[in-house]
């Protein structure tokens, strides 16, 4: 069993840099969201009426390629070093967020993006596992909820400086200013070094993998499990964040006032939630081996019945109820994550996050756009969330069903290393 004291030389360091890149990963992705009623007018005539749904492929554009593009460099980065591998996607990504604002026409805009994906596909595997493999696994939780707090503050971000720079500068200003930090980020990471090699080993030595690695992770139940639980748990936050706004027009609220007041809570909530999570899960560990699941999937089940209520009472006492059911729906983030990374072995872990991000995103949210989208639209925003209800609930169970197998499965890696 480790312990503590191999949490390796660097390893701080490296977890604040990976934390600052992730903001920057977040930030940009909502940059877009937050620039494209503008982008629309610069492309597009008032009257088109297909005008949202091509600016719509903006972001189609950058997860399509960001699942493709993650497992096919999950692969890559168990193979060299991840260092090398997150530096230049963060560098090929900064540079297509620069070229976003120079496009002088959609097309080219669209291949921007596009690059984004890719670039994003390369960090979003290689990132964690680096974590997971500086990091020894009892304080494995709270190290992941740190670098995970980027999702809601990085999120906010996105969304205000796109928002100040887009109205004061033009939309094009919000994709030129978000650049110079990503390379500089990406020109550092070639600077660390690999956890995996030791000081005196060549990349080239990296520990070898063999297909049998491989059938382990896709026979390991704790993984598939914790994948199913995840995609749902995406398909809810996904479709939560996209149809936010039609859903609170529907309650007759303002739009302005209601997305920034929905922008503040999620940050709040989702930062507080995120670190608690991690830190709760590793400290009832000791106590319960399944605590990743435990944390995770309690969490669901409590936001379920708190956002049921959120939908039934009125305003502006539900904003209350939003906070706490947000609050318990990024309880999970971390503890789940962590949970990935300990029932892999090192050797393919970039792999089992790579496929996982295919996973979730493939079943979860670009699913949720849709499907909501045609619950509401032939029914109401009020029936489309009360689904989302549904799906919150079956997410946690699957996490409570998965506990029995989490502590087995995370023992077998352990055992694996020490021998």
């Amino acid at each position: 069993m480790q312990t503590s004291e191999r949490t390796q030389s660097g390893a701080r360091a490296a977890l604040f840099l990976l934390l600052t890149i992730n903001l920057f990963n977040y930030i940009d992705r909502q940059i877009l969201a937050a620039v494209e009623p503008d982008i629309r007018a610069s492309f597009f005539a008032p009257g088109d009426v297909n005008a949202m749904t091509k600016t719509g492929l903006l972001g189609d554009a950058f997860f399509v390629t960001y699942m493709i593009s993650a497992p096919i460099l999950g692969l890559l980065a168990d193979r060299i070093s991840r260092w090398m591998i997150v530096g230049s996607a963060v560098i090929l990504w900064s540079l297509a967020s620069g070229g976003s604002g120079l496009a002088a026409t959609f097309v080219i805009l669209f291949a921007t993006r596009i690059c984004v994906g890719i670039g994003e596909g390369g960090y979003g595997p290689a990132a964690p596992t680096i974590l997971s493999d500086l990091f020894p696994i009892e304080t494995r939780g709270r190290v992941m909820a740190i670098f995970y707090t980027a999702i809601p503050v990085g999120s906010a971000l996105g969304y205000v400086i796109g928002g100040l720079i887009g109205a004061h500068m033009g939309w094009r200003w919000a994709f030129y200013l978000v650049a110079p930090p990503g390379l500089l980020l990406g020109l550092l990471c070639f600077w660390q070094r690999d956890p995996r090699v030791a000081a005196n080993r060549l990349v080239q030595e990296l520990p070898r993998r063999s297909m049998r690695d491989y059938l382990n992770l896709f026979r390991t139940r704790s993984y598939l499990i914790n994948c199913v639980a995840q995609t749902l748990m995406t398909f809810v936050t996904g479709g939560l964040g996209f149809w936010v706004a039609a859903y609170l027009r529907y309650r007759a609220q303002s739009p302005d006032v209601g997305m920034t007041v929905f922008g503040l809570i999620t940050v709040v909530a989702g930062l507080i939630s995120t670190l608690l999570g991690g830190v709760i899960a590793d400290k009832l560990r000791s106590r319960f081996a399944g605590s990743y699941f435990w944390v995770s999937g309690i969490g669901m089940l409590i936001a379920c019945p708190i956002f049921i209520v959120t939908l039934y009472i009125p305003f502006p006492a539900a904003w209350i109820t939003m906070f706490l059911a947000i609050f318990f729906l990024f309880l999970n983030t971390g503890p789940s994550n962590t949970a990935l990374a300990n029932v892999s072995s090192p050797a393919v872990r970039a792999t089992a996050f790579a496929v996982n991000i295919l996973v979730v995103h493939a079943l979860g949210d670009v699913q949720a756009f849709w499907l909501l989208g045609y619950i509401g639209g032939h029914t109401n925003m009020h029936v489309a969330f009360l689904f989302v209800s549904g799906i919150i609930f079956a997410s946690g169970l699957i996490w409570l069903l998965g506990v029995k197998y989490l502590p087995a499965d995370t023992a077998a890696v352990e055992d694996a290393q020490i021998r």
